[in-house]
């Protein structure tokens, strides 16, 4: 036996080149880019439209009942979950579908996004859809109280149809849920697992 025996290599085999086409398919997750950049303008907005919100919550709080202090209360905490939902969009999304973020490590990297992927991006959309329509429907309910007066923003037929609503965002929701644990499942029959 030789001493010269080869070392594996700490080098990996070198990769054949791409293709022009399957480059031009791969680099299309680029055209991403704006709608995302758009869904931080959109962010701006919804920052814009908090702090008007809470301006005048806190400029006429004397002026206005308990009632309509909960009512623009729960705005606040609508448009913050929707806030929420953008924020998983943008970074799950561009994370998952255009390139890696290279957060590993940060102090401020979220917890989910080690391991986020399509289908936890998902269920992730799904739970916070219920969310903004559960504070939603809460206000609704709210001010449900003044159906039939001049005061009233909603009609019984509409109270109704936003429930329906959001029934059809929950079923939806387990049926997502249902759906990615089949497919889970199926996954780790076929590795083995």
């Amino acid at each position: 036996m030789t001493s010269e025996r080869k070392a594996p290599s700490a080098r990996a085999a070198p990769q054949p080149p791409i293709g022009l086409f399957p480059r031009l398919i791969f680099g299309s997750r680029w055209l991403q880019l704006p709608l995302y950049v758009g869904l931080i303008v959109a962010q701006a907005v919804y920052v814009l439209l908090f702090l008007k919100e809470l301006w005048h919550l806190a400029v006429h709080w004397f002026d206005v009942n308990e009632q309509q202090i909960m009512l623009t209360v729960l705005g606040l905490i609508d448009v913050v979950m929707i806030s929420n939902l953008l924020v998983m969009v943008i970074v799950g999304g561009y994370e998952t579908f255009v390139s890696r973020l290279n957060l590993r490590g940060h102090p401020d990297e979220p917890e989910w996004l080690s391991h986020v992927n399509a289908s936890v991006l998902k269920i992730k959309l799904a739970m916070a859809i219920i969310g903004i329509s559960s504070i939603s429907l809460l206000r609704t309910f709210i001010e449900a109280g003044n159906l039939g007066t001049t005061r009233s923003n909603f009609t019984e037929t509409g109270v109704m149809w936003q429930v329906l609503i959001h029934l059809t965002f929950i079923i939806s929701a387990i049926g997502i849920a249902w759906v990615d644990r089949l497919a889970d499942n199926a996954y780790r029959k076929e590795a083995g697992h």
